[in-house]
């Protein structure tokens, strides 16, 4: 990627990036065997045989290889190019080096994984970068997002985070008349001493309606 891409990036997450960049093989070793089961079956209820899944900043690739070993068709993402060579490692795939502000897709996917991804964006740039992500969907398509459950936003353990809760992230998707939440729910971290933690989870559904209109 060009640099003119890369200075899109705030100070804040390019920091971000370079945390994962440092620290690839801990954070690989550290969630790559996550049992993610609750999670998976919360979004893949939604989605049909073979669906085409966009994975929204995939880190280690265990979310992708689970999705490929079920019969999806998976494309992947992420900010950091050495996570991006740890998934491409372990999933087989080329995994693209990209940054949220630069989605460029266009109706091209059943469903988007962002699994603690999207906490990384300042919170007044995610209502941007959902745009991205809801023109990405097809009609119908479904958004699985999952955030650490709070207020705070800011640096943290050397990152950046934008903690969401029930009312922030209903706000943020009432913003996006193309989205509906269909779901929510909150779980406690399934890394080991990390009980005390606990997820935003949420399903969003791309409206069909309002994509049938927009082409009128």
């Amino acid at each position: 990627m060009d640099n003119t891409n890369k200075n899109q990036n705030t100070s804040a997450e390019q920091k971000t990036i370079e945390y994962y960049n440092s620290k690839a093989e801990e954070f690989y070793e550290s969630t790559v065997n996550a049992d993610m089961s609750d999670q998976y079956y919360l979004f893949e209820k939604y989605l049909g045989n073979g669906a085409h899944i966009l994975d929204c900043g995939c880190g280690s690739g265990r979310d992708s290889k689970h999705f490929l070993e079920n019969g999806f068709k998976v494309t992947a993402i992420d900010g950091s190019e050495e996570l991006c060579k740890k998934a491409s490692e372990l999933t087989g795939l080329e995994v693209k080096h990209m940054y949220f502000q630069d989605l460029n897709f266009d109706n091209d996917f059943d469903g988007v994984w962002a699994c603690a991804s999207l906490l990384h964006v300042e919170k007044d740039r995610l209502p941007d970068v959902l745009k991205k992500i809801t023109r990405a969907l097809k009609g119908g398509g479904v958004l699985y997002a999952s955030f650490k459950y709070g207020d705070f936003s800011g640096e943290r353990n050397g990152r950046f985070f934008t903690d969401l809760d029930d009312e922030s992230f209903e706000t943020l998707i009432a913003d996006i008349p193309e989205l509906v939440l269909k779901e929510k729910y909150i779980s406690t971290d399934v890394r080991p001493g990390r009980e005390n933690e606990h997820w935003l989870n949420a399903i969003v559904i791309k409206r069909k309606e309002l994509c049938h209109k927009s082409k009128s």
